[in-house]
């Protein structure tokens, strides 16, 4: 399939995605007329009406059959989908046309050193933090966070990836006391990058592996939704320090805007905050791995 071709099935099925799952009344439309609905979400009429263009051209749209769509166009159907910031750009980014080019590997990404030595002292002041590229790979994190979530520098380089942990570990589901919608979220960030990015060949791979042996993944996927992070809350049960929950912020890191770094704290003075600073002392020879120990128990048995 060339290369416009596959901007044009995208960007219906991302359109067809977003119209199912706005239901009339969300849109502002009057739903109490005689008879059932045989449509789930908007009828096409309904949206091309709502957007102000010809049910033939929306239709067109929708059927990979256009190429035409204006900004204006697009920002029409934006509103009238009730699309985010994120779902917004990412309509528009489909809709690119991009010159047609040979499938290659990009570059592989570097942190800098300065964000090496952000995620020291982050270390240092109890707040796990790690920095996420293209694809959702893990490129970098301190001790904290590999012991909060999981140690990827203990794994091979090819699975150093946060997508390949939610769907393929059996530890994420344990770990994360919402792990659907930590999954949702996961596949959505992965949406956003394949649309920035649809010609990286191991992004492919990556969704090829996930959807062979996640049928968890192979749904989420098919939804179309895009997702960004930037502020929020996570759940965690970790096994040894217990339930915690951490509010994270997302930021971009030098001038790489491929690349999103994750600090994560926890409420002073909380039940979490206290399991964090346990967690910042386990195995460290300097607290007193015994003393931590006594404490964890304790608190498990609570």
């Amino acid at each position: 399939m060339d290369r416009e071709k596959r901007t044009d099935v995208s960007m219906a099925d991302f359109l067809r995605s977003a119209r199912t799952r706005l239901t009339p009344r969300e849109a502002g439309l009057d739903d109490s007329g005689p008879g059932r609905r045989r449509v789930v979400g908007l009828r096409r009429e309904e949206l091309a009406q709502l957007a102000g263009v010809s049910v033939d051209y929306y239709t067109r749209l929708e059927q990979g059959r256009s190429r035409s769509a204006s900004a204006e166009v697009l920002d029409a159907l934006a509103t009238a989908l009730r699309l985010d910031d994120a779902e917004r750009s990412h309509l528009h980014t489909l809709a690119r046309p991009r010159p047609a080019r040979r499938r290659r590997r990009p570059r592989p990404q570097r942190v800098h050193p300065a964000t090496w030595g952000l995620l020291d002292t982050l270390q240092q002041t109890g707040h796990p933090a790690f920095v996420l590229g293209r694809r959702l790979d893990v490129l970098a994190h301190n001790a904290l966070a590999g012991r909060l979530i999981t140690d990827f520098r203990a794994l091979p380089a090819a699975e150093r990836n946060q997508a390949r942990f939610v769907f393929l570990d059996p530890h994420a589901r344990e770990l994360y006391r919402d792990w659907s919608r930590v999954a949702a979220d996961t596949a959505a960030m992965l949406r956003l990058d394949a649309g920035r990015h649809p010609d990286d060949p191991d992004l492919g791979a990556l969704v090829g592996e996930l959807s062979i042996h996640s049928e968890d993944f192979r749904r989420l996927w098919s939804d179309h939704q895009v997702h960004r992070r930037t502020t929020g809350t996570k759940d965690y049960h970790h096994p040894l320090v217990g339930d915690l929950t951490i509010s994270y912020q997302a930021l971009t890191p030098g001038d790489d805007p491929d690349q999103i770094l994750f600090i994560y704290r926890t409420e002073p003075g909380s039940p979490s905050e206290t399991a964090m600073r346990l967690l910042a002392r386990w195995n460290d020879p300097a607290a007193g791995t015994s003393g931590v120990e006594a404490q964890v128990a304790g608190q498990d048995r609570e």
